[in-house]
């Protein structure tokens, strides 16, 4: 399967550019995100160029480039194993063109060998690395700290911590507010926190087909308590622009931050922008 890109291949050409003084961070959409730091280590992170599942699951804003296209890559991450986070045919690419290898916890690993992607893409086994929370591992300037992660609806969820000496990143994947992730914030002064925010909506059942209450992502008010469990000096909501039914507007953010000690700032960005640590 080959993915359309709506954009061309201009996003991963910016990126490849791209000289960053310390990190710098590209919005992919959903929860994607490339990661690039000043010696050219590339990372990317539940990139996802699908266009979902319709009528049930459907991709709101334009797929940002061909897997192909991307030239540069020392890893891929996966946070979870929902298919917008492990996803073959936007990831596999990546991983079989470039030096990358892929990381993510055992249930999204899993989902790599139950699809094939060793065998579909020429694929080296060792190149798919499992991960655990309470792990580290360095790839090129950055030091990733693999920790706990809280997402109901996952088997295993995990969320990354990059450690730059210009400064941190923590990618939570679809996490929602625990009183476990509070460890988290005190373990590491995180300059730059990505959440997952959405509303609540109406989505088909997977099962039946019938509308269904469905809140997948952290609103408003869990937002901003994840960011302060978490102590994030930046909060950067994701996915609130991905799927039909449940966008949500992250500006309104900002009434609610200001109640609280975190964030001490809101990132607002949309699919394509560009954020310097």
């Amino acid at each position: 399967m080959q993915l359309h890109s709506d954009w061309g291949d201009w996003l991963p050409r910016a990126v490849a550019a791209a000289e960053p003084e310390g990190v710098a961070l590209w919005y992919l959409g959903c929860n994607g995100f490339v990661v690039k730091a000043s010696d050219g280590t590339t990372l990317f992170i539940d990139p996802y160029l699908g266009t979902g599942d319709p009528p049930r699951t459907i991709r709101m804003v334009p797929v940002p480039f061909d897997p192909r296209d991307v030239v540069e890559a020392d890893a891929v991450l996966a946070t979870h194993e929902h298919t917008d986070h492990v996803h073959g045919p936007s990831q596999a690419p990546i991983v079989a063109d470039t030096a990358a290898s892929f990381y993510g916890p055992d249930a999204s690993i899993a989902v790599t060998t139950e699809e094939g992607w060793a065998e579909q893409w020429a694929i080296d086994a060792d190149r798919f690395v499992t991960v655990a929370e309470g792990e580290s591992f360095d790839v090129g300037a950055f030091t990733v700290h693999v920790e706990p992660a809280f997402d109901p609806d996952a088997v295993h969820p995990v969320s990354y911590v990059l450690e730059h000496e210009a400064g941190t990143v923590l990618h939570a994947g679809d996490s929602k507010p625990d009183a476990s992730l509070e460890a988290v914030g005190e373990r590491h002064d995180v300059d730059l926190g990505i959440v997952a925010f959405g509303s609540t909506g109406m989505i088909p059942d997977k099962e039946t087909g019938e509308p269904k209450v469905t809140t997948w992502y952290a609103d408003e008010a869990e937002a901003i308590e994840l960011a302060n469990q978490l102590q994030l000096d930046r909060l950067l909501p994701s996915h609130w622009d991905m799927w039909k039914g449940l966008t949500a507007e992250p500006t309104a953010l900002f009434s609610h931050a200001r109640r609280r000690d975190y964030p001490r700032r809101l990132e607002i960005v949309e699919i394509g922008d560009r954020v310097d640590l």
